[in-house]
């Protein structure tokens, strides 16, 4: 989308007069059948492009929009039908009791879509009826259509909850649906933020002020990914809900820089763009760097989207040449050569594709022996480091930090959906060796939680969310009236 100048229109104006213009504006892209005569794709690029040379021109196959593959009529036999395995519920998040009570004494990790997503809406639904909630923060990037997330803070505000959403207009292709629910939460007394147009907001963070014995409780939820329950369904993600103080002081630092422009607050704990993430994360392959050199453990383990930044691109290249042990995790754009001679032999890529769609950020520092874990919204991209609002959360608790290496090892050991990214582009599917069996990662995370958490049993689905959601659909006062059972919504006291 493009935007001109005139400071005396609103920005959401502005995005919405650049959607209208979208399927009129010049093409930037053209697409094409790479079996089209030459001469033909010379007329086409001569009428959309009009001499210009900035358009680009991309080989493909005969159909494009494939993703329309996604709604395709299910034909055949049921045998023949991918049919992904029932969301686990978390035991500790379930009962008729509060989540508060649950969160105010103990960290939860979630993995979507192995674990369900709808324990983040009975959280904001819970909130929305609590009557010791004061405050609810929120960062939205993209929202389900008929988003229950939302409807929660809609809900919240309602009943007299002070509601702030900072929700980002410029979610590519998403413009238009974020401007529905900006004008719907407007209408509900909803405070609603658009921050920077020069900076997109992608961070995933959530923010709850509760009272509690005269003093005020701050619960946060940060994640990977999109508060957003149709895709949580298909991206792996993760989030965690926590009190800690360290974390949820400096988050709310982050919304305050959002409300009042211009704001540089420090952050000690946090990595956020564009403030200290780039910088640290240099400075933290530094600290492996001078670890190998010592003879200390030095290992850097990375799952992420994107990696294109060019001075972290060099730094890697450094560690590599220093001894560190680098794995990296990488499913979109991958611009370091992995095992490149510059690099020594340090230096794995690989890639999982598969049933869901990898999105989780995870960063692992080996630390002379004294891992640093970290849970991220960004790419190792410039745009994500310098032009957009990022935020990289530490993992302090052991248990989690645990949780979450088991997972990485898991998903570096598939031997059925991972491929080996190298210097040829080849990226051949792993080999596995002479009677190794198949490892299929995204079956064994989930088998892995289901054990971690319920042994033996099943512990899919999540009956909880159907109570809360009552709640909402009956209009459920800040007291919890409406008829809604009070054993059931009662907040932790």
């Amino acid at each position: 989308l493009e935007f001109d100048d005139d400071l005396s229109v609103s920005f959401m104006k502005k995005v919405t007069r650049g959607l209208q213009q979208r399927k009129s504006g010049d093409p930037v892209r053209f697409v094409f059948d790479q079996r089209m005569p030459p001469e033909l794709l010379k007329i086409f690029s001569r009428k959309l492009f009009k001499g210009r040379m900035d358009g680009t021109l991309i080989p493909g196959g005969r159909y494009h929009n494939f993703k329309d593959f996604i709604r395709f009529p299910r034909v055949g036999a049921a045998a023949l039908m991918d049919k992904p395995p029932k969301p686990l519920r978390h035991p500790e998040l379930d009962g008729d009791g509060s989540l508060f009570k649950v969160l105010k004494s103990r960290e939860i990790m979630l993995n979507y879509p192995y674990q369900s997503f709808d324990y983040v809406i009975d959280f904001l639904r819970e909130a929305a009826i609590d009557p010791k909630v004061t405050h609810i923060r929120i960062t939205l990037y993209r929202v389900a259509r008929n988003s229950n997330v939302t409807n929660a803070l809609i809900n919240a505000a309602k009943n007299g909850k002070s509601v702030t959403v900072v929700m980002e207009l410029q979610a590519r292709f998403d413009e238009e649906n974020n401007i529905y629910w900006a004008h719907r939460l407007q209408e509900a007394g909803v405070r609603v933020i658009h921050a920077n147009p020069n900076y997109k907001v992608h961070s995933k963070l959530i923010l709850v002020s509760r009272k509690h014995r005269r003093k005020e409780i701050l619960y946060a939820n940060i994640g990977t990914g999109n508060f957003n329950e149709s895709t949580a369904r298909l991206y792996t993600d993760t989030s965690i809900f926590t009190t800690d103080s360290r974390i949820t002081k400096e988050i709310l630092s982050v919304f305050q820089m959002l409300e009042v422009n211009y704001q540089n607050p420090k952050f000690k704990h946090l990595l956020v763009s564009p403030i200290n993430m780039r910088s640290e994360i240099l400075r933290l392959i530094d600290q492996e760097i001078s670890n190998a050199r010592s003879g200390k453990e030095a290992y850097i383990f990375l799952k992420i989207n994107n990696l294109t930044d060019k001075d972290i691109i060099a730094k890697l290249y450094d560690a590599g040449r220093a001894g560190v042990e680098i794995r990296l995790m990488v499913r979109g754009m991958f611009s370091l050569v992995s095992n490149a001679p510059e690099a020594s032999d340090g230096i794995e890529g690989r890639t999982i594709i598969d049933r869901y769609l990898e999105h989780s950020r995870i960063i692992v520092f080996g630390n002379g022996g004294n891992p640093l874990y970290y849970l991220a919204s960004a790419d190792w991209m410039p745009r994500n480091l310098d032009r957009r609002v990022e935020v990289t959360c530490p993992i302090y608790n052991p248990e989690l930090q645990e949780e979450l290496r088991q997972i990485m090892e898991i998903q570096w050991r598939d031997n059925v959906k991972n491929r080996v990214l190298d210097r040829n582009l080849i990226n051949q599917y792993r080999e596995r060796e002479e009677g190794e069996p198949r490892f299929r990662a995204q079956d064994e995370v989930y088998r892995f939680l289901r054990e971690r958490y319920f042994g033996s049993k099943a512990g899919a689905g999540n009956p909880k969310t159907t109570t809360l959601k009552a709640a909402e659909e009956s209009g459920a006062s800040r007291t919890g009236g409406n008829g809604v059972p009070a054993s059931k919504v009662t907040p932790e006291g």
